[in-house]
């Protein structure tokens, strides 16, 4: 069990030294890491220390999700490529 309270997106990019990552249950967290187990380290704690945040700043803070997935993929390119 990883213990996450929200679903975590891992993407790896170009560099193979790093990966990004976001949770779609919890906007406005990402962050960075040198390996997949790295990233799941981080947010961990991440999304700890982003809930907090959100809290003192008396924003919302979406529910845990109940089912939370990890999903690891090559990095999206957005519309940097759109002419």
């Amino acid at each position: 069990m990883l213990g996450l309270k929200y679903s975590l997106v891992i993407e790896a990019t170009e560099d193979p030294t790093f990966f990004g990552f976001y949770s779609p249950d919890l906007e406005g967290f990402t962050g960075i890491g040198h390996s997949v187990e790295d990233c799941i380290y981080q947010a961990k704690w991440g999304m700890d220390e982003h809930i907090a945040l959100l809290k003192e700043q008396e924003l919302p803070v979406p529910q845990p999700n109940p089912d939370p997935t990890v999903t690891i993929q090559n990095e999206r390119l957005v519309a940097a490529k759109q002419r």
